[in-house]
This record gives structure tokens, sequence and C-alpha cells, in this order.
């Protein structure tokens, strides 16, 4: 009870401290003002007078569930070359420079088709690739490395950043008041005259990424297979960061046709949260923005999940500790049975008092991380467990405890005591949240990317109306055994003994060894 009334007395503290600053008109709910220019660009806009500053949102409604096989990637690639300047940044001579970028195409062009005609002639090879070199020498020379960051940091700009996910693409600035006329005349270059420069050069880097982050990573590895097993159809299959083939071979034609089918006014939403008038931030974005031009509305993903009809199991061989990862689907964002959902992953993995943190790692001692959490996407997706044993227990150990903890949910209800806790929970994480600009405009541009930011507004007041009976009706609904997946990471075994295994037992499980 004690623990109860404490988040409960931080919640009320953070909630007075929002509601005299004028965040919200009515308790939790955030006074968001809203402008769409001509061409589609929509403008949300929350005042917060705290401070002098305003942090800025350019998210776009493209992410990899936009792309296809052959492209998977493009968006996290693209979200690198906004970052490479645009015809009067990024460059010392954009007339000088423009010439040798396509010589540069050229010669790549040239070069991979030689390469892949499957008879390749070596000297046929050696003089373009001479001249290539040439050519990115000259081109180095042009260059002013990071110039839109620098100018961003000389002028009292923070939190540079930027983000790829399944459903949106998001770029982050939070700048000083006075400074928002130098973003608005940045930003729309970047979106009118955005140049591909040192495309290549950074495809290695994203490459390198990839490997970094998946191919070596223990967890990003699990992760991409368990997606990969889990949708057959939809393109929440693929990774984020795309397939290793298809980023070594995305052209630059490729990406600008992306760029222009995606990277428009229509499909794009800025936010603007802090210290600023909201009749001024409309006349600036007018100004900087509204010449841009719409394209036709890019298209949604027709591709619908079929429905799971038996349990999946995939098992990776790697050189690492085992883990294990679980997922089942769930419904798409503004679904009503999303709410249990949050509330059953917090029951189940919130903080030392969670149910499988007391069972799986206090009492029986048989994990050292178990953890459940439940995806909202713009299409169906997915709630997950991921956990790890600790030695000597194994993995089907930790995955029978697993489903222990879930059949005690469909059977008895969490107590009301338990119930009430979660809640107190959800709603301090929700309004900590809130508490800054950044927060608040990451939390507005996010929802309006997946659906509307009004979603924010409804929140608390559904996940109040979750009842024990409802935890329990989603936990039946939802987590069964034909609509799970199960990707299990084992310990790769050296050849002799996997050579022994393979001839003396027919395997039952899909393997994809690294």
């Amino acid at each position: 009870m004690k623990k109860k009334t404490v988040v409960s007395i931080l919640s009320f503290i953070t909630f007075i401290v929002l509601f005299t600053s004028g965040v919200f008109a009515d308790p939790l709910k955030l006074d968001v003002k809203e402008y769409v220019l001509k061409n589609g660009l929509k403008l949300l806009m929350l005042e917060k007078h705290d401070v002098p500053i305003v942090c800025l949102r350019i998210n776009y409604k493209v992410g990899s569930v936009d792309e296809r096989p052959g492209i998977t990637g493009v968006s996290h690639l693209f979200e690198h070359m906004m970052f490479k300047g645009t015809k009067i940044f990024g460059t010392k001579d954009y007339n000088a420079e423009k010439p040798l970028l396509d010589r540069e195409d050229e010669l790549v062009m040239k070069i991979s088709e030689e390469k892949n005609s499957g008879n390749a002639d070596k000297k046929k090879i050696e003089s373009p690739e001479k001249e290539l070199e040439e050519v990115r020498k000259k081109l180095r020379d042009l260059v002013v490395k990071d110039e839109v960051f620098s100018l961003y940091l000389r002028h009292g700009g923070s939190g540079l950043n930027a983000a790829t996910a399944t459903d949106g693409t998001y770029y982050f600035c939070d700048l000083p008041v006075n400074k928002l006329e130098l973003w608005a005349f940045l930003e729309s270059d970047r979106m009118k005259n955005l140049v591909l420069r040192e495309f290549y050069s950074e495809r290695d880097v994203v490459m390198e990424e990839r490997r970094l982050r998946t191919e070596n990573s223990p967890f990003g590895l699990l992760v991409e297979q368990l997606n990969a097993v889990t949708f057959i159809a939809h393109p929440y299959r693929w990774p984020t960061i795309g397939w290793r083939s298809d980023i070594q071979n995305i052209t630059k034609a490729e990406t600008s046709e992306y760029f222009k089918k995606y990277y428009a006014p229509n499909n794009a939403v800025i936010v603007a949260v802090g210290d600023f008038n909201p009749a001024d931030m409309i006349k600036l974005v007018e100004q900087y923005f509204g010449d841009i031009s719409s394209q036709s509305a890019p298209p949604r993903v027709k591709t619908v999940e079929p429905e799971q009809k038996g349990e999946r199991r995939v098992e990776i061989e790697f050189d690492s500790n085992p883990y294990i990862a679980i997922s089942y689907h769930i419904p798409e964002v503004g679904h009503p049975d999303l709410y249990a959902l949050d509330v059953l992953s917090s029951l189940l993995s919130d903080g030392r008092t969670s149910r499988l943190y007391k069972s799986m790692i206090e009492e029986k001692r048989i994990a050292v991380m178990a953890h459940a959490y439940d995806q909202i996407g713009k299409y169906p997706d997915t709630f997950t467990f991921i956990a790890a044993p600790r030695a000597p227990h194994a993995v089907a150990e930790v995955e029978s405890s697993i489903y222990d903890e879930i059949e005690k949910l469909k059977n008895t209800p969490p107590s009301d005591w338990e119930l009430q806790k979660i809640k107190n929970q959800l709603e301090a994480d929700f309004i900590r949240d809130l508490n800054s600009a950044a927060g608040l405009a990451n939390e507005i541009g996010h929802f309006e990317v997946l659906s509307d930011w009004r979603y924010i507004n409804t929140f608390m007041d559904k996940i109040a109306q979750v009842t024990a009976d409802d935890v329990m009706r989603v936990t039946k609904k939802y987590l069964t055994k034909s609509n799970r997946t199960v990707a299990i990471l084992v310990k790769k075994e050296n050849n002799n003994k996997t050579k022994e295994t393979k001839e003396n037992s027919k395997p039952e499980k899909a393997t994809v060894a690294y």
C-alpha cells in the first residue's frame, strides 16, 4: 500500500506542474492546436512557456513497412542521407560537385554491371575503378562534413537526432526560441533540395551498422528471426535496417524515387512544443514550407497477415548464451483490446513486483531476464516475451514457466490491489513521459504518425476502464498456442556434433545458422 500511495502522490505533483503551466486544458488532456497548409503539411502546436526553448519534430509517415523486397532498409538509409546536405549546405561549390556526382553514378553502374555479368573482365573494371577513385577524391575536397549539424550546434541546438521505425521516420531538434527561423530555413531546404551526396560511403556505414547491431548481436539476431517467422506475408516481417543483400544493392535512383514518393509535405507532420506564439509559428511555416509541392498520396500497405493456424518455432545457432523470444499476434492501434494488453504487459513485467520477475527471477531463480511488451503498430503487431535462462537452467524450463504465468492469468483474474497498482504505475509513467517539452513533442508526433495524436488524450481514461475480467479475456483471446511463434537462440555446436545429430534424428524445427 505504501508504494501505491507514493506513486499516486508523485503522479499528482507532476500533474499539478503540467496543469498550472498551461499544457493541459482539462485534466490529462493536451491542448494541441492544429493547422494544415494547402500542400497538406500538418502543423501541431503546443505552448509550454516555462523555458525559452522549442522542441521541434518533423515526422514522415513512412517506415520499413512501406518498403518492398529489393529495397528493404531504404527508409533507414534515407534517414542517414537527410544529414548530407542540400544544394547550399554540405558543399563548397554545388555547380562543381553536380557533374562529379553524376559521373560517380555512371562509373558505379558500369562497374556493377561488369561484376554481375557472370563473366567479369578484370581489365574492363580496372580503368573505371581508377577513374572512380579520382572522382571521389575530388568530391571529398568539395564536401563540407556535417554542416547541418554544425549550424544547429553553433546556434544552441540540442537533441539533434533521427530515428527510423516500422511505421515512421522521425527527425528531432530542440532550439532556443529566437532561432526558429534558422530551423525553418534549414528544414524546408532539406525537404526541397536534398542532395544524395556520399551515398555509397553511407551505404557502407549502414552495412556496418547492420553487422554490429544484428549479425553480431544475439539479441538483434533473435528479434530479426522472430519477426521473419511471426509474419509470413505482412512487411513487418523484414527488419527496419534491411536485409544485407538489399542494403548492398540499393541504388541512388531507387532512393531518389523513394524520396519523391514519401517525403512530400502531405505525408509529413511538424510538431512544435515550447515557448512560441502559434500565430507566429503558422506564419513562419507558411513562409518556408508553403511553396513545396504536394505529391500523390503514397500507397498504404494492402497485405493483410493471415490468421496463424498453429505454433511456429525457429532455432538460431549463434555463439552466445541462450535466449528465448515468444510473440503473439495482436490488433493495430485504435483497437479497444490494446488497453487491456497494456495492463497485461505491465502486470507481467513492470518492476520488481511484476509476475515474471517475482516468479522466474526471485523465487525460482531460473532466469536472469524476463520481459513482456506489446507493440502498438499502424497495422496488427505483436505481444512479445523475451527471456534469458540462468545457468544451469535450460531454455525449455524458462519457456514452460512463461506459459505457467499465462495460464494463471487465464484462470484467475488479477486482484483489485494488483490491478490498481498497475494503473497507478501506468498513470505515473504516462505523466512522466509528458513532463518535458521533448517528451510531449515525441509522443504527439509518434501517435500522429500511427493514427492520431488524440490517442494521448484518451489513453488514461481507457486504461482506467480496464477490468480484471478484461485482462483475463485478452490473455485467453491472444496468448494461445496456435497464435504464438517461438524463437530460441542456441549455442552453436561444433561441426562434428552437429553432423552426428543430423544423421541420427529428423529435424523438427527450422534452423537458421550464422
